[in-house]
């Protein structure tokens, strides 16, 4: 105690020195929350996302505990960046304190590891297909990509075996990493003293009180962002569905720059954008002390240092905010007319004829279904398998199932939107005769043009012409004609939408 609390800190040092003691506040509350979620969780691709779903809909205060496990390690990533930068500015990696930014950027790696690992084991349809991007990323990397693709995957396939690696290193490989660093670099730093700001000004002060007051108040605030955040929850999209091909996975906020990144890199130079030029840049991060030349840790002395960390922050600030406005346009999660259409087919006698207050069964709630997608698909395919005594079932199609599959995955998430009747008829008539042959927002087949934007080069008359009979516009077209299937109305109804759609 007498080492800690009055040590001698340089004068002059401020709030800027209080990340480090937030870090390792917000570190404890993630391994904590950890702790308590890992009661919980079963790591198996049937149970993972069930168990997660118990833990927050189940559990006293488990949405809670929960939300404060998701948020902490966000607010863990600001930290460490603001305090890495810190660093920077101030020169506090020059010698003798050069074995604690290699530490420190070690923290910062496995910090980013926990946030991948830690995404997949929601089993989700955000954390699967992502896990599948970034394996895919990794198989870039020369000679050892096919190798490491392996290893990561445990098999041929993402499944079982992959869930329960990740969980291993999530749960105990990473967690010892941590915390060996941590006490590496707490006890560096003591050793080290504080490296104080550029230019002392007075004579060094006890830590004790005025620093550790400062301390003790960041840390609170840490505290209290951190219960306020968690309060709003986890943003558990529906379970994994590796059929869902039409997923379109989107990164971490913290990641958007690195994604944005790699699309300018296509085709073959994709291994350039994606490991080359970031393993350089980790390296040359990593050797900042021996890089910097200047004789002492003034600004003046340091400027092509920090012209350099300046650039690379202002780019990566940059591209986070064109990949976040990337993510927000074209959301993976968002509802597509696929999904709405489930949505209303869900009220209808093909859902509703049980499922309602006084029904056969509880109605279909957004955020209350706790079944597998497993079996809902087959209850959907099926009725009878869980009322074989039930007769006269609603006529059903192949699209109109998956469609309703399609809503009832979103609605473990979020309630549907609100739409209204013609909306409905709308996504209807695209579920049941276009989208088997067309794409319309990511969903749909490739047999046809896309259809997503088709208003921006056809109008109205012109959709209408094609749907009643295609050959009058384009006499080789391969479109069937559906002036006999459709009614005037839903032909006018459905060209204008799909005119509107620019």
């Amino acid at each position: 105690m007498k080492r800690l609390l009055h040590e001698r800190v340089p004068a002059g040092t401020g709030w800027s020195f209080t990340l480090g003691a937030v870090l390792v506040f917000a570190l404890l509350v993630e391994l904590v929350s950890g702790l308590g979620l890992a009661l919980f969780y079963a790591p198996t691709p049937d149970h993972a996302w069930d168990s997660l779903n118990f833990i927050a809909t189940g559990v006293r205060a488990g949405a809670f505990l929960l939300g404060l496990h998701y948020w902490a390690i966000r607010v863990i990533v600001v930290v460490l960046a603001l305090h890495l930068g810190r660093v920077v500015l101030m020169g506090s990696y020059r010698p003798p304190r050069h074995a604690n930014w290699v530490v420190g950027v070690g923290l910062f790696l496995v910090v980013m590891a926990f946030s991948i690992t830690g995404l997949l084991l929601r089993w989700d349809q955000a954390g699967y297909w992502a896990t599948v991007v970034r394996i895919g990323i990794a198989s870039l990397s020369p000679f050892v990509g096919g190798h490491v693709a392996t290893l990561m995957r445990g098999g041929p396939d993402l499944g079982a075996l992959t869930l329960t690696r990740w969980y291993a290193m999530h749960a105990i490989v990473l967690p010892a990493a941590l915390v060996v660093l941590v006490v590496t670099h707490l006890v560096l730093r003591v050793r080290d003293g504080l490296s104080g700001p550029v230019r002392p000004v007075g004579e060094p002060r006890p830590y004790f009180p005025s620093q550790a007051a400062r301390d003790l108040a960041a840390i609170l605030i840490c505290a209290v962002v951190l219960a306020v955040l968690a309060r709003r929850g986890i943003a558990l999209e529906g379970a994994a569905d590796p059929t869902a091909t039409d997923y379109i996975p989107r990164p971490e906020w913290y990641f958007a720059w690195l994604f944005q990144f790699v699309r300018y890199f296509p085709g073959r130079l994709e291994v350039v954008g994606a490991i080359i030029i970031p393993t350089v840049a980790l390296a040359l991060f990593i050797a900042l002390p021996w890089l910097d030349r200047g004789a002492t840790r003034h600004w003046r002395e340091r400027r092509a240092v920090l012209l350099a960390f300046g650039l690379v922050a202002g780019g990566i600030l940059v591209l986070t905010s064109l990949g976040t406005a990337d993510s927000v346009a074209h959301p993976g999660a968002a509802w597509t007319p696929r999904d709405i259409a489930g949505a209303a087919l869900i009220q209808t006698d093909r859902c509703a004829r049980c499922h309602k207050p006084d029904g056969l069964a509880a109605p279909i709630e957004a955020g209350r279904i706790a079944r597998s997608a497993d079996w809902v698909a087959a209850h959907v395919a099926d009725p009878e398998m869980i009322a074989p005594g039930l007769r006269e079932a609603p006529a059903a199609n192949e699209r109109e199932t998956q469609a309703i599959l399609a809503a009832v995955a979103k609605m473990r998430a979020s309630p549907p939107p609100v739409t209204s009747p013609a909306e409905n008829e709308i996504a209807l008539l695209l579920t049941r005769h276009c989208l088997s042959c067309h794409i319309v927002d990511g969903v749909g087949g490739k047999e046809g043009p896309d259809l997503t934007h088709v208003g921006q080069h056809a109008d109205e008359a012109g959709i209408a012409r094609r749907i009643a009979d295609p050959k009058t516009v384009k006499p080789d077209s391969e479109m069937p004609a559906f002036g006999t299937k459709l009614s005037p109305e839903e032909i006018q109804a459905l060209s204008a939408y799909l005119a509107s759609r620019k």
